[in-house]
């Protein structure tokens, strides 16, 4: 007997289709496959072929581009405007893939340069580097995935999906774009298991040459405790992203990118703005600004191109987000209310105690919490203690000011002047500590999926 589950909208519980759950006995069919895939060295895709395969991907996906952002919309409450941008991130991100076949490949190493290495040459080249298992989260449900399966496919290693169970109609549109496109099956496969056993057996199973995985970090952690020796992988965690407001700040600039940066998606992605450290001397403008944004966005029906704000993923993360406001110890200057049992208001806190939950876990929901500072450096302490390091910014127009915070505020990325929600996909995107390990990004993460195999020729002819 299968397992059948139902895939509903978040915004109002509409059923927009009805799976069935991956058995134990089809995971190990796909890894299987996907191993014996990557052990028959003649069998390899050439790189000709994988880059015709993913520019065939890009041109499907830009045709259905409009389709597919109301699936993205419809099954993670990303607002349709928004999941517009995720659909063209993927096509970037897919077309970014074959510029880094084409132009990207090994080194040569020296040689000749003493003795030893008199007479020799030595290059290298990359290979795949085994069985690629990805797990991936809901917020960005179709992006998330191409930049898991899109790397893996021009590494030429085989990938096997996860989704997350809330979003997995994304998933399967880009599988089966990939095999519209010519990719055979057995490179890239999907696979829903809800027995968190199963998954368990999957993540430690000796086939995985390398985990990707997008969540949250009490599972990342542990996922990558039971690992098979040798495997490697990457982590994509949260952060609390931290930004500091000094006091000769561009307001006109900062309420906007930071109103943007908190709300944005009901504040569900892992670099969305939740603490801002902000100078006293313009503490009021900045939340009065903020309180604004706030109320400004229309919050409702992502599938509307009207909407800027959607529904929380679960009807439980709405109660938890309601929750943590309320034990906050703050003065609620904009929300605060729980408008559907979907939504919540967007909402800024002034002064939330700095042990409350608010202040110290990830919100993942469209909440910023503002904190009024007379010391910099106390402010940039504050923001440091935390076990995270993800993105963080600072507003100021003093360049002094922007590179003490620079120097001294964690983070693997500090933005000047933007918002720590920035990206785009060619750069380095990294948690450290908690927030994760390993770099992401699509250069990176097919560098990740390779090995670099060394040839070392003795000649005579060479002396």
């Amino acid at each position: 007997m299968t397992d059948k589950f139902d895939v509903r909208a978040p915004f109002d519980g509409a059923l927009l289709d009805t799976l069935t759950a991956t058995t134990a006995g089809e995971v190990e069919n796909a890894f299987e496959r996907a191993y014996r895939a990557y052990r028959n060295r003649k069998g390899w895709l050439p790189k000709v072929e994988r880059i015709a395969v993913l520019r065939r991907v890009a041109n499907i996906v830009r045709e259905r581009r409009e389709q597919l952002a109301l699936q993205v919309s419809s099954e993670s409450g990303k607002p349709l405007k928004d999941a517009l941008i995720e659909v063209d991130r993927g096509i970037d991100g897919i077309e970014l893939s074959v510029e880094i076949l084409r132009n990207e490949g090994g080194h040569v190493i020296p040689m000749d340069i003493n003795a030893t290495s008199a007479g020799r040459v030595a290059f290298t080249q990359m290979e795949p580097i085994g069985v690629v298992l990805a797990i991936a989260a809901f917020n960005h449900p179709f992006n998330l995935v191409i930049h898991q399966v899109a790397p893996a496919v021009a590494a030429g290693a085989p990938v096997i999906v996860k989704p997350s169970p809330k979003t997995p109609l994304s998933c399967r549109a880009v599988i089966e774009i990939f095999r519209e496109a010519g990719l055979p099956e057995v490179w890239a496969q999907m696979v829903l298991p809800l027995d968190m056993e199963v998954v368990g057996r999957m993540v430690s199973d000796p086939r995985v040459a390398f985990l990707t995985f997008i969540g949250s970090a009490a599972v990342g952690w542990k996922l990558r405790s039971n690992l098979a020796p040798g495997a490697r992988c990457a982590l994509e965690h949260g952060g609390v992203a931290p930004v500091i407001v000094a006091a000769d700040a561009d307001l006109s600039s900062v309420v906007p990118r930071l109103g943007r940066a908190g709300f944005w998606h009901a504040g569900q992605a892992c670099v969305s703005v939740q603490r801002v450290y902000c100078a006293n001397s313009v503490l009021d403008d900045v939340v009065s600004g903020l309180s604004g944004v706030a109320a400004a966005m229309k919050i409702g029906d992502p599938t509307k191109i009207e909407t800027d704000v959607g529904p929380l993923i679960t009807h439980a993360e709405a109660d938890r987000v309601a929750d943590w406001v309320a034990r906050s110890g703050a003065k609620i200057a904009a929300g605060g209310d729980r408008l559907t049992e979907s939504t919540y208001a967007n909402t800024v806190l002034v002064n939330p105690d700095a042990h409350a939950d608010v202040s110290r876990r990830e919100v993942f929901g469209p909440v910023i919490c503002v904190y009024g500072f007379d010391d910099i450096d106390a402010a940039l302490a504050q923001a440091n203690d935390l076990p995270f390091s993800f993105q963080a910014a600072v507003f100021t127009r003093n360049i002094d000011t922007a590179m003490h915070c620079y120097r001294h505020l964690d983070g693997t990325a500090i933005m000047v002047n933007e918002h720590p929600l920035f990206r785009v996909d060619w750069m380095p995107f990294a948690g450290a500590r908690h927030s994760g390990l390993g770099v992401g990004g699509i250069p990176h993460t097919i560098r990740d999926m390779q090995t670099e195999k060394m040839m070392v020729w003795r000649s005579d002819a060479l002396n």
